[in-house]
């Protein structure tokens, strides 16, 4: 039997997941769980990478504790933000949050120099404020210029327990800077950046083999005899992984946790004009496969509610309380720009429906009913988007993550969209991370055998769809308000008119 370790960091948590193969089923034991966030110090927002380093490591040590003298590792964390190191290997500066605000005029800043239209049809990213092309492009040019390396977080942990300098590309490909005919990155937006092809690390595919974690941590903290694999070192790209799809039925997946990202798996990229105006993403998949995705603001919303409660109800009670409220009185985008880190969520919702001309949320329940049926609007609209750009039927809408266990969501995913929802694994980010390891150890064939494995080990739970009488109105009342249909004037302009019409494509059934 052999031992495989998942490193999977979060936005908000992490953990270290044994994983081993019992009876033909995938067992996963949770070895450390620790909490994630930015801190906020003189106006801007930081991670503290090195607290994510010493949890790492102290994972690793319970690992042994619990027996485990050898093993895999490998390490997946959230996308886009981004370490300098220099010639020696120390950290120019503190790692940035994504959710900072000096990027907020940095897309108007970058695309003035370079077309969207042109960034776009190189990179087929979608375009969000702070995507690491945005961040860098604010960043002091003073301290890139003293970077002889910049790694994204993934890259650098692996770093700090290997000494090798990677780039895995399922990552860098949210950088907004991985040319997607070259297969590099961009020598164009490069220039722009005034950075070097040279500040970056050789491009690697999840499967590499980096080799064991350095004799000197080994013998510091006693850790188990490691071999780090780098996995997909996305968090997204490792959940779409651990998907328990059957390539039969054809699917879109929705990794739900902080974020909400939706999409289907793809061979080849779409970055044509209709693509880029509905803002979706060519994110670079395992296995030289492509997330043709939409980011959505996802759970963030209701972890941000919770804290305007000062925490004190819990995420099942929210769902129990939006449960017994009256479904769609509010419509809000929860798209919009203004939610990304407002100082109190629940007061920029009830101003959203105040400057729309609608009801105001009160409750905590009409708070937490308004994010649900929102999300469940968004998540029905980029279905129909899908399946237009595509052409392609979706009959199955696989949620994974910690979405999965809200049960009122789910349903209301389904009602409205129309599609079988199916619910779960939970965990499965650690498991998509898993089996790159395992078949990067020939203890499995290929991602197909491993959704196999998946299936066989966890039961999901199907939504099937009800209550379907005026979801449509529903649809084109959201799309009127995130118009300004209302007079609201939200600034969105005419995408969820877009959205609700699906665009221009012919869906193809591809059902067997």
């Amino acid at each position: 039997m052999e031992n495989h370790i998942a490193v999977d960091i979060g936005a908000s948590s992490g953990r270290l997941v044994w994983g081993r193969v019992v009876d033909g089923r995938l067992s996963l034991t949770e070895i450390h769980r620790f909490a994630n966030g930015f801190a906020e110090r003189n106006g801007h927002c930081y991670w503290n990478i090195d607290y994510l380093f010493e949890q790492v490591l102290i994972g690793l040590q319970k690992a042994k504790s619990m027996g485990i003298s050898a093993c895999t590792l490998g390490i997946d964390t959230w996308a886009v933000d981004y370490v300098l190191l220099d010639r020696e290997g120390k950290r120019v500066h503190e790692v940035y949050a994504y959710r900072d605000e000096r990027t907020r005029d940095a897309v108007e800043i970058v695309t003035r120099q370079l077309s969207a239209r042109e960034i776009y049809e190189k990179t087929g990213i979608q375009f969000q404020k702070f995507n690491t092309l945005f961040q860098l492009a604010v960043h002091d040019p003073a301290e890139l210029q003293q970077a002889d390396k910049i790694l994204l977080v993934p890259d650098y942990l692996t770093f700090l327990l290997t000494g090798k300098l990677v780039n895995e590309v399922t990552n860098a490909s949210t950088t907004q800077l991985l040319n997607l005919h070259t297969k590099d990155f961009d020598e164009d937006l490069l220039r722009l950046l005034s950075l070097s092809r040279s500040q970056f690390a050789e491009l690697v595919q999840p499967g590499t083999v980096l080799g064991e974690i350095s004799q000197s941590l080994r013998e510091k903290y006693d850790l188990p005899d490691c071999k780090v694999i780098v996995v997909a070192t996305h968090d997204t790209a490792s959940a779409v992984l651990g998907v328990p799809a059957d390539q039969e039925e054809p699917f879109a997946y929705l990794s739900s946790g902080t974020w909400s990202l939706i999409g289907v798996e793809m061979p080849r990229p779409i970055h044509d004009e209709r693509a880029q105006s509905s803002n979706f993403a060519n994110e670079w998949g395992a296995y030289h496969t492509y997330r043709f995705l939409k980011n959505i603001m996802g759970l963030w919303l209701i972890q941000e509610v919770q804290r305007s409660y000062q925490e004190q109800i819990s995420f099942a009670e929210f769902v129990e309380l939006a449960g017994r409220e009256q479904a769609f009185r509010y419509y809000v985008d929860i798209t919009d720009d203004r939610f990304l880190h407002p100082p109190d969520m629940v007061k920029e919702i009830q101003a959203y429906c105040e400057e729309s001309g609608q009801e105001v949320p009160g409750t905590p329940g009409e708070v937490a009913r308004c994010i649900y049926d929102n999300l469940a609007i968004l998540y029905a609209l980029a279905v129909k988007e899908l399946e237009a750009i595509t052409g392609n039927m979706i009959t199955v809408i696989h949620i994974v993550g910690g979405g999965s266990n809200n049960e009122l969501l789910c349903q209301l995913t389904a009602d409205v969209s129309g599609k079988k929802v199916i619910a779960g694994p939970t965990e499965s980010t650690a498991m998509g991370n898993l089996l790159v390891q395992m078949i990067a150890s020939q203890k499995l064939k290929d991602v197909q055998e491993g959704r196999r494995l998946i299936r066989q080990s966890f039961l999901g739970k199907t939504y099937w769809p009800q209550e379907r009488i005026g979801q449509e109105s529903r649809l084109e009342a959201f799309a009127r308000i995130a118009s300004g249909g209302t007079g609201g004037g939200m600034g969105h302009g005419s995408k969820a008119d877009r959205q609700l019409s699906g665009g221009e494509g012919t869906v193809r059934d591809t059902r067997h």
